[in-house]
């Protein structure tokens, strides 16, 4: 607010600076075209102008229009402009050579000032008044828009890592507690494999805790906690579940949002994983030009059809709700149920 008013005040003492040095140009340039009474006559001129610039930007503008006074406002405006038009006119007829009226009988009009010269004057003041004040009160209503069109993103920047927020811890219950599952069942048939699993956790924790927390983090380092947490997921399940993981040995040093793809992940081990029937897990990376795109397919077997439509229900609002709040309409999520697979392709700028 404070930055906008003063490059405001700025920019206004730049034109009018401008516009008093015009007169003073035209002197110059053509000093026996333009007199010398001529030349203060229009810088009165254009003082009473910067007033009635000023004092309608700063207080009427204010004062009146910006509090839905607009009557308060015409009639202000029009006193003012009255008031300005007969000083400009007494500015000028006292600017007169003495000479000019030497010898004229008492009564008699000024030899420049006729009832004509005074009305020429008089409109040529109004309608020159009018433009300035209309072009303060544009600056004004323009800086107000641009002051609240700040206010507005800001919060909406705050509003969205709010969201954002809520919608990670929507995600880390859920998988603190298969995670947290796989390592109980894991403490009976296998200590050592539980010990790996408890330090992988501690890793994923401190990324969940400090990592996730950040708006956005290295592409690389992303991949790492999807490795891990794949590594960890197929500690629960049989050789019976094939997972693949394929991603390009060149990775780009990009930032994306953390955690942007484990819901998809997390659901695919979900729902695409049934016992005893053989079962998959496909995860790919792809990099074309300035797109990342990401596919995960699961197997789909029919005693997961109903939780696999539960995912394409409430879990994939959760998931659309978070891109559209990460990149508006930036992002391409595409969906391909077939009868024994299910598909997810996720394109995203970086």
């Amino acid at each position: 607010m404070f930055n906008i008013k003063k490059k405001t005040l700025i920019l206004y003492c730049l034109i009018w600076g401008l516009v008093f040095l015009v007169p003073y140009f035209n002197y110059i340039q053509n000093p026996n075209a333009m007199s010398w009474n001529k030349l203060i006559g229009d810088w009165v001129r254009f003082i009473l102008l910067f007033i009635v610039f000023m004092s309608n930007a700063y207080y009427l503008v204010p004062k009146f229009l910006f509090n839905n006074k607009r009557p308060q406002y015409a009639v202000a405006v029009a006193i003012m402009m009255l008031l300005i038009t007969v000083i400009d006119i007494v500015a000028h007829r006292g600017a007169m050579p003495h000479g000019a009226i030497v010898g004229m009988p008492l009564g008699s009009p000024h030899p420049r000032f006729s009832l004509n010269s005074i009305l020429g004057m008089f409109f040529n003041d109004l309608i020159t008044g009018v433009l300035v004040i209309g072009a303060g009160s544009a600056f004004e209503l323009m800086k107000k828009w641009l002051s609240e069109e700040k206010i507005r993103k800001d919060a909406e920047k705050e509003q969205l890592k709010t969201s954002l927020a809520l919608l990670r811890h929507q995600v880390s219950p859920h998988f603190f507690m298969n995670t947290l599952n796989n390592i109980h069942s894991l403490i009976e048939i296998d200590s050592e494999k539980a010990q790996n699993a408890v330090e992988r956790l501690s890793t994923l924790m401190r990324y969940l805790l400090y990592d996730s927390a950040q708006n956005t983090i290295g592409l690389k380092k992303e991949i790492e906690f999807i490795r891990s947490f794949i590594s960890l997921m197929q500690l629960r399940h049989s050789e019976e579940v094939k997972v693949d993981i394929v991603i390009p040995k060149q990775i780009p040093d990009v930032q994306i949002p953390p955690m942007l793809f484990i819901s998809l992940l997390e659901n695919a081990f979900k729902h695409g994983v049934s016992y005893p029937l053989k079962s998959y897990i496909y995860f790919e990376l792809q990099f074309e030009k300035n797109k990342l795109i990401c596919m995960i397919k699961n197997s789909k077997h029919k005693n997961t059809m109903a939780r696999q439509t539960e995912y394409s229900g409430i879990g994939l609002d959760n998931i659309k709700e978070s891109l559209k709040l990460l990149y508006e309409n930036n992002y391409q999520l595409n969906i391909l149920d077939k009868e024994d697979e299910f598909e997810v392709t996720l394109k995203i700028p970086i």
